[in-house]
């Protein structure tokens, strides 16, 4: 990946427009894509600053299930080196980035659960 220029996949709150505003003070583009082997829960967020910029309790988290059949839908934004710092500091301690690749052949990062 070019130097302060990355991809990420969001498969949740990282899709609402107030999150992005929140986080990066813009709307952010990307495509539709697809990462198989893994299925989503629900993850009870305890932090009061990413309850306010999302409005949500519970937020979905990705588990890696090793079962082709399993998969998971969302986008690929391409973000800079500094939103992605933004990004870490906003998913809490129970998710981890990963760098993983999608239907589409795209290489991006995701978080995911933490095991």
């Amino acid at each position: 990946m070019k130097k302060n220029k990355h991809f990420l996949f969001s498969y949740g709150t990282l899709q609402l427009e107030q999150v992005q505003v929140n986080n990066y003070g813009r709307l952010l583009t990307g495509k539709k894509d697809h990462l198989s082997s893994y299925k989503l829960e629900k993850l009870k967020i305890t932090d009061k600053e990413v309850i306010a910029k999302s409005g949500k309790e519970f937020h979905p988290i990705a588990i890696k299930t090793n079962n082709q059949n399993d998969y998971i839908e969302g986008t690929i934004f391409e973000i800079t080196e500094s939103e992605l710092k933004e990004t870490d500091k906003y998913e809490v301690g129970d998710y981890k980035r990963i760098l993983e690749t999608f239907s589409s052949g795209q290489q991006a990062w995701v978080y995911i659960a933490v095991e």
